[in-house]
């Protein structure tokens, strides 16, 4: 099955690029609402479901146990950019578990974000772990890891408990196996599952309004998105999509971006999930599309950001990254 064309970059009178994908949106009471393209093809959902590999840390105690506020909950299921914030928040968390930069397992790459980038080489310093963007995440499995008396060493590994507690978490919220025919490493070296798009939006359905298989989930994920609505800046940084969007409209829309053009969330007042998959794995155009369903479900929320202006090196307009035709129609027949 070939998919559509979601967005389209223009330059003058012509559209230059084009990006295909597909999009599931569910309802947790009434089921799928929409499909655009194959949304039963598996894909790895990446950095998107850093929320459900944060629930461990609440639910085995070890949050409160460290004294982990929305600032250090928010840093757990965040894809950051680097920031001295960032890395002072990702640090604390470390050090109030007894542990250290040199235990998480991330690896290093510089920050993310460009003026972080720019910061990091005026200073002279050199990039560490705590840049890396799922520093927070790391940090809050080796917390829930120490918490729980469970070797520190390796908790990346798909064979540590620590893993395992997520599996089957994710097994439980999805329904299928997950099975090692499914399985690859993320870029920070963790295991991830794929799964159908449908299933990834029937998941967020479910988180976002606490029903269904998540209900036995619904107070750690409850306080999971209080966080991330609390501190959007830090979950992702200034101007990108997710800090923008659960900035401008806490508590209607919990929103995260995952690696190779992977977007999910959900609509919590709505109860809809969503899923988004781009072939070409293009950030701008996973971005677009999840701003897109955006504006069409909180319609205070139109031009918030995915229609962004292309500019030449003098400020000159000369193009746009726009909606393609497809994914236009398809959002104005949703029925909410």
């Amino acid at each position: 099955m070939s998919n559509p064309v979601l967005i389209e970059a223009t330059r003058g009178p012509l559209v230059e690029s084009f990006h295909t994908g597909s999009v599931a949106i569910v309802s947790a009471t009434s089921g799928l609402l929409l499909a655009i393209g194959d949304t039963s093809h598996a894909v790895y959902p990446r950095s998107a479901i850093k929320s459900l590999q944060a629930l461990p840390l609440i639910e085995s105690g070890a949050a409160d146990a460290y004294g982990y506020q929305d600032t250090e909950i928010a840093l757990a299921c965040a894809s950051h950019t680097g920031t001295k914030r960032h890395t002072t928040v990702a640090e604390h968390m470390l050090t109030a578990a007894g542990l250290s930069e040199h235990d998480l397992g991330c690896g290093i790459h510089p920050p993310l974000g460009a003026k972080a980038a720019k910061d990091l080489w005026r200073s002279g310093g050199d990039a560490n772990q705590l840049h890396n963007n799922c520093s927070g995440k790391h940090a809050g499995m080796l917390a829930t890891a120490r918490h729980l008396g469970q070797p520190i060493e390796g908790y990346w590994q798909a064979d540590h408990p620590m893993q395992k507690r997520v599996h089957e978490i994710l097994c439980e919220l999805s329904g299928l196996e997950l099975g090692s025919n499914v399985m690859g490493l993320d870029g920070c070296s963790l295991p991830n599952w794929a799964m159908p798009l449908e299933t990834m939006a029937t998941i967020f359905a479910s988180l976002v309004t606490g029903t269904g298989k998540a209900a036995p989930h619904a107070e750690a994920y409850q306080r999971i998105m209080n966080a991330c609505w609390k501190e959007p800046e830090l979950v992702a940084g200034p101007g990108r999509a997710d800090s923008i969007a659960m900035g401008h409209f806490p508590g209607r829309i919990f929103i995260k971006t995952g690696a190779e053009g992977v977007y999910c969330g959900g609509f919590p007042k709505l109860g809809i999930g969503f899923a988004v998959k781009i072939d070409d794995g293009t950030t701008r155009a996973s971005a677009g599309t999840a701003m897109a369903i955006v504006e069409r479900l909180i319609p205070e929320a139109r031009d918030l950001m995915h229609r962004t202006i292309q500019k030449s090196w003098r400020g000159l307009k000369i193009g746009t990254i726009r909606t393609a035709p497809a994914l236009t129609s398809a959002l104005s027949q949703l029925k909410v």
